[in-house]
Parts: structure tokens; C-alpha cells; sequence
């Protein structure tokens, strides 16, 4: 279309006073042939291509009994009873736009492609606007609500900051990269609500295209309130695409389940099963019609009936009405506010996998979509960047491998994944050497402002020279990690560095997160080489400007273990004797001014959980202890027998030739061999492990420990079997 002269002077001299131009310019000046495209402000086709390779925090497999081990040598170890070899699933922790980046251009792709590729992407990204990561935590007979740390909160700011653009965006680069990931045979079906499912079918048919789409599911349930000004809303749409039309997806018909109803109607029985007598229409037939008749009839006009015998059920179609939400008292109820019910899952992984397929879920929660593809037989990868998400997951994967060897079913082990921690610093933390465009990045991101935020909170002087210090108290040095990611390994390694570079003895680490698995082992190396390293965490009262005026912002040290071994023979259990832990959510006096009168609240206190309450008359009762004792902050813990038998090997692609690079990171594998925990069923927890035969010879044993927080420290011990060595 060829503009006129009045057309080209508008257009200049909007572009010269920087407004935006109208709508019908767009196809004219452009030659954008798409029918229909969703746009939003901020809206990039950019995709991140950042490959990074997995860190093995921890390998958990139920032993096999002796019997499946003897006759599978080539897979199971014949002591332990544990998967050697084979697919094993994967459980990883992290932002999932950087981990389906990494699973797209790793070596890990290459694993999926030998087993198939990935044959269904189900997701249910958090699309509520008023959701966030607080969680209810169980402690005895109260509930306390944890708190988002700041992870949690940026990451849920960069989803929802902007509304609904900026959590468009994120679902749509995410998407682009689900998409390279599948199998041409393969399928993807995305959970969301009537806010949000019409802008996400139009995402779903610009990257999957129109033609792929299969069917818009809605899934009704029943309960939650009535609004008085509109309808109920009382149901989900699941938008059901495959990924080309070339190669045929797999589908598998599913059956509806009949009903009590319709059951009923089943009135007889013989050899081959339930059924009723119908009539068959005839035009000169008294029977008008095809209907239930008496059986008299059967027997007097034989040639006028027939016998329908009941069915499995009858065939699914795009409305699901007989799969409720999840109560909150229902059996399998993991506290985790978005939980969908396994049947729901399960319909889905039948109808469009068979057995041995990968199936993943990139926003896992507590980990439904890996229960039921493990029930059903099927491989799965399933990531959240929850902890707490991460934490309820793999508890539930462990009872599920307990209830599949219980049955005498297969089941395959799974382990936990990290984001590698020897390279993603390169691209945030700007602590590597010589890189100017990191520190000009820094500056960018208005971290000096953010560091000297945390050092007037921790009362610390900033000092500036220094490659990873940032401030000094009293006689220790300071470092302070990203806002955005967790203090990894490598950052912590770079700071012992300089310490030993400059002879510096004493240096604190503040982060609002750590790796998992990352202490104690950092102290012990840091020790080695002289220096008295301290771990801290940032409470998010640092961004309350009268909190850190009034001093009340806490950081406190990571929690820490002890242990007493009990050696009987080549026997070994490990005790649980102690842990210890400093966290505070919630200011004690704010808390109590803001309460009303007779309501209570639960706040953490430097490791102790408190309810504060009022009375009828407005008057504060004396505070009540929740925590009577240590072991009521643990949710689960582990051990690892023989800690330093599996060195953990990162596998990653070298950018210049592409070749698959191995490395050992210096650390070891956690491969859990005794655990236990509590479940919202059971409250009770073991603290004295069942004993563990070992042959003569020097261990180091791993324990590892996770509270109801969901986060987890870790304490090694030397231990000596048969005498001496």
C-alpha cells in the first residue's frame, strides 16, 4: 500500500515527537502478512540460548529387593540395590527459562533424544495475579504462613510486575523454547483460566500454529464462592496443541468413567458381565424407540430386545465435569496452594503418552504431573523454582517409590538438579576477573546501591578494594551475593581465593539464598586454607528503611547439625541429636500493634515460632511457643553412608567446537540411602536412623537435614569401621 503525502507527513511528525503510531500504518509500513498476532508493551521474539550444565545435588532411589537385582546385573548394583544405569528422572530446581535453555543446547538433549525425546509438555504456570509463593506450613496443631524470600519475589515482580504483559512475555519465550524441546510426535497441553486462556491460544497459535491446535478443554469443577455481580466462575480451560502436523502425535482414546447414575441402570448380570435389556426399534414394534424395557419381554419377544452390557465408561470430550478440585482435607493434600488432582494428570498422560515416554512439567509445584507419569510408567523431568515446591516434590517422589516396591512395581530412581554452579556467575554475579562489561553491568543494575543497602543494614563500612568484598565489620570482610540467584560454589570459591591471595583469615558471605549442598563442605574447604568463613542470610527486612533504623532487621547464620554415630560390629545408624536454626519472619512488636482483638498471628523469632494473640477486649496474651523443642523444625532428613563414592561430573558442550566436555566440580554426589520425613498424615519423624552395614574401612558419612522451610544444610562426619585401619 502506497502512502500519500498527508500519510507521510503524520508519520514523521509523530516519530518526531516520539508518540506511537496508529494502528492502520502497521501493515502498510511493514508488509506483515499474519492475519492475527497478539501484541503487548515489551513484547520480544528474543530467546535466551544461555546453555549451562546440571549440578547432581542428590540421587534417590529405594534399594530393589535381592531377587530384581541378581537377575539385572547390568542395572542395579548388587549391594545397594540401586539404579546404575538407564534413564533416571530428573527433579530440578531453578528459573525455567534458563533450565529449558540448558536441557535445549546441553549435553543433557542428548540423553532425551536417545530415549525418545520429549513426548508431552503438560504446565500449569501461575496465572493468577494474586499469586505469589506463600505457602502454609504445618507445625503440630498450628499453621504458619511462610513468607516468599526475595527469590521467590523477583521472580514473581518479573512475572506479574507489568500485569498481564509482562507475564505474556514470560509464558511466551518460555514456550518458544518448550516447543525446540519436543518431539515432532509430541504434544503440549497449558493450564490457565478465562482471564488469561484467550491471550494464550493466540501465543499457542503464533508459535505452534493454528492448524495444530487440537481442543480447548474446560475443566469443571464445583465449590469456592459466588460472586454477586456475575456468574460463578467454575471451571479451567487446558489448551490442547500438537507440535506438526507432518509427524502424527500419539493419541490413546480415554475413558470418562461412569457415574453411581449411570451405573445403576445396569440392572443384570451373566457370564459376560452387567448389562440392560433394550428394545429394538421396529416399525410395526409396539416398542416405540430404543429404551429400557421389562424383562418379560426378553422371553416373549426375543427378536424385539437385546442386552447392552456396560462399558468402561464413555469417551472423553472437551468438557471435563467429573474430576473436582483437591479439598483441603483430601488424602493427598500436600498444602501446596495450586495442586490439581492426580486424576487430572493422569487423563492427560494416557491420552497422549504410552509407557516409557518422557513426559515434563516446567512449573511442577508439588510435583503431581512426576507422581503420576512414575505410577504410569512413564520417564519425567520437572522443575519449579520454588524450594519449598522442590522440597514437597521429592518427598512425595520417595513415598511413591516406597508404594511402587511395596506392590512389587517397577520405578526408577530420580535425582535433584541445580543450575551448574561453575558457570552461571559468569553472566550475573560479575565477580570474574578482568570483565569490565560485568562491573558496567553492575553499575547498570544499580547494585552498588543494592550493596550498600545490605552493608547499612548489617552495620558493615563499604571498602572498594577489593575484587569481591564489598564491606568490612569490625575485623571480617564482607561479600554480599547477587539478589537474583543463589551464592553458588563458584562465587564462594572466589572469595576464599582472595582470601588466601591477600592473607585474610576471617570473611562473611550474606545472600538472601544458598545453593543447595553448598555448606558445610565450602567452610571445611575454606578452613583448610586458613580462613574462618561465615555464612549469613539477608532478611528482607533490609528494604524496610525503620526496620534497619531500629536494628530489627536479623541476619542470622545457616542452620547447623549435630550427630552421634552408633557403631555396632560393621553396623552404623546415625542419631540426630541437634539442630539448630536463626530464622525471624515478621517483627514481634509490629506484629502485636497491628493485630486485632481476637485474632492471633504466627511470626518466626530468631529459630523459635511464636503465636501472638489478643483477646476479646483488644488485650495482648502472654506469647505462646510453638516450638517445644529442635526436632519440631525438622520436616526431613538423610544420610548418605558413604559420601565420597560418586564424584559429581558436569558434562557440558564447549562453545567453540561443540564438543561434550567433561569436568569433576572437586564435590560429591548425595546418594540418599535412609530418610525420613513428615507428612501432612503422619507428624511423626524418626530421629535415630535403622542400622547400615559397611565393610571395614574409613567413611565419610553425609547428613543431610530439611526444614519445614524447605531449606537444607548438610554435615559430614568421619567415621571408622572394624577397628583400626
Amino acid at each position: 500500500m502506497k502512502l500519500n503525502d498527508n500519510e507521510i507527513r503524520d508519520i514523521t511528525r509523530l516519530l518526531e515527537e516520539g508518540k506511537p503510531l496508529p494502528d492502520k500504518y502497521r501493515f502498510s509500513l511493514f508488509g506483515d502478512d499474519r492475519e492475527i498476532e497478539l501484541v503487548w508493551n515489551g513484547k520480544s521474539g528474543d530467546v535466551t540460548n544461555i546453555s549451562l550444565p546440571f549440578q547432581t545435588i542428590e540421587h534417590i532411589d529405594e534399594p530393589r529387593l535381592e531377587k530384581e537385582v541378581t537377575s539385572q546385573l547390568d542395572l542395579f548394583d548388587p549391594i545397594t540395590g540401586r539404579q546404575l544405569k538407564g534413564w533416571t528422572n530428573k527433579l530440578i530446581w531453578g528459573d525455567n527459562k534458563y533450565i529449558l535453555s540448558s536441557l535445549k543446547s546441553g549435553t543433557v538433549r542428548d540423553q532425551i533424544e536417545a530415549n525418545g525425546g520429549i513426548k508431552l509438555i503438560y504446565i500449569d504456570p501461575p496465572f493468577d495475579v494474586g499469586a505469589d509463593f506463600t505457602m502454609d506450613v504445618q507445625i503440630g496443631d498450628e499453621t504458619l504462613e511462610k513468607e516468599p524470600n526475595v527469590l521467590e519475589e523477583l521472580a514473581y515482580r518479573d512475572t506479574w510486575g507489568r500485569g498481564k504483559d509482562s507475564f505474556l512475555q514470560m509464558i511466551y519465550e518460555r514456550l518458544k523454547l518448550m516447543k525446540d524441546l519436543m518431539a515432532n510426535d509430541a504434544s503440549i497441553y497449558v493450564h490457565s483460566d478465562p482471564r488469561v486462556s484467550d491471550s494464550i491460544k493466540h501465543i499457542m497459535d503464533e508459535i505452534f500454529g493454528k492448524d495444530n491446535f487440537r481442543n480447548q478443554i474446560a475443566w469443571c469443577y464445583v465449590g469456592g464462592r459466588v460472586p454477586k455481580t456475575a456468574y460463578g466462575r467454575r471451571h479451567d480451560v487446558i489448551l490442547f496443541y500438537s507440535k506438526s502436523q507432518e509427524t502424527p502425535f500419539y493419541w490413546q482414546e480415554v475413558m470418562k468413567p461412569l457415574n453411581e447414575a449411570q451405573q445403576s441402570r445396569y440392572k443384570y448380570q451373566d457370564e459376560k458381565g452387567k448389562y440392560r435389556l433394550m428394545g429394538r426399534y421396529l416399525k410395526d414394534s409396539p416398542i416405540k424407540g430404543s429404551r429400557d424395557i421389562d424383562p418379560k419381554w426378553e422371553k416373549s419377544h426375543p427378536d424385539l430386545t437385546f442386552r447392552y452390557y456396560m462399558k468402561e465408561g464413555t469417551l472423553c470430550l472437551d468438557y471435563w465435569n467429573d474430576i473436582n478440585q483437591l479439598n483441603q482435607v483430601a488424602k493427598d493434600r500436600t498444602g501446596y496452594p495450586t495442586q490439581k488432582p492426580v486424576e487430572l494428570a493422569e487423563r492427560i498422560i494416557k491420552a497422549s503418552t504410552k509407557e516409557g515416554d518422557i513426559v515434563c512439567d516446567f512449573f511442577c509445584g508439588s510435583g503431581t504431573t512426576a507422581e503420576v507419569a512414575e505410577k504410569l510408567g512413564r520417564k519425567w523431568i520437572c522443575a519449579d523454582l520454588g524450594k519449598f515446591s522442590i522440597h514437597t516434590s521429592r518427598k512425595r517422589l520417595i513415598g511413591v517409590q516406597r508404594l511402587l516396591k511395596k506392590n512389587k512395581k517397577n520405578y526408577r530412581a530420580f535425582e535433584v538438579l541445580n543450575l551448574g554452579k561453575y558457570e552461571r556467575d559468569f553472566f550475573v554475579s560479575g565477580l570474574t576477573r578482568n570483565d569490565d562489561s560485568i562491573n558496567d553491568q553492575i553499575v547498570k543494575n544499580k547494585e552498588l546501591a543494592f550493596n550498600s543497602l545490605i552493608l547499612k543494614a548489617y552495620q558493615a563500612e563499604a571498602v572498594s578494594e577489593f575484587r569481591t568484598f564489598r564491606g568490612k565489620k569490625n575485623n571480617r570482610l564482607v561479600a554480599i551475593g547477587p539478589v537474583n540467584l543463589p551464592v553458588s560454589r563458584l562465587y564462594a570459591e572466589e572469595v576464599v581465593s582472595e582470601c588466601v591471595e591477600k592473607s585474610i583469615t576471617k570473611a562473611d558471605i550474606l545472600a538472601f539464598e544458598f545453593e543447595m549442598g553448598l555448606f558445610p563442605s565450602i567452610q571445611d574447604d575454606a578452613s583448610k586454607k586458613g580462613v574462618d568463613l561465615v555464612l549469613k542470610h539477608i532478611p528482607k527486612e533490609v528494604f524496610d528503611k525503620k526496620a534497619v533504623e531500629r536494628g530489627t532487621a536479623k541476619f542470622h547464620d545457616v542452620a547447623y547439625i549435630e550427630v552421634r554415630p552408633h557403631i555396632k560390629g560393621n553396623k552404623l545408624a546415625i542419631e540426630l541429636t541437634n539442630y539448630s536454626v536463626f530464622y525471624t519472619q515478621g517483627i514481634t512488636s509490629l506484629t502485636e500493634e497491628k493485630l486485632k482483638s481476637g485474632a492471633s498471628q504466627i511470626i518466626v523469632e530468631n529459630g523459635q515460632i511464636l503465636k501472638l494473640s489478643k483477646d476479646k477486649e483488644g488485650i495482648t496474651n502472654p506469647r505462646e511457643q510453638i516450638t517445644k523443642k529442635w526436632s519440631d523444625w525438622i520436616d526431613y532428613w538423610s544420610i548418605d553412608f558413604n559420601y565420597e563414592s560418586k564424584k559429581e561430573i558436569i558434562n557440558h558442550k564447549d562453545l567453540k567446537t561443540g564438543e561434550k566436555v567433561e569436568k569433576w566440580t572437586g564435590s560429591y554426589i548425595f546418594e540418599n540411602e535412609w530418610q525420613s520425613f513428615r507428612t501432612r498424615q503422619d507428624r511423626n519423624i524418626e530421629l535415630i536412623s535403622v542400622p547400615y552395614e559397611l565393610n571395614n574401612g574409613r567413611y565419610k558419612v553425609a547428613i543431610k537435614v530439611v526444614d519445614i522451610f524447605g531449606n537444607d544444610t548438610m554435615k559430614v562426619i568421619d567415621i571408622t569401621i572394624g577397628g583400626r585401619i
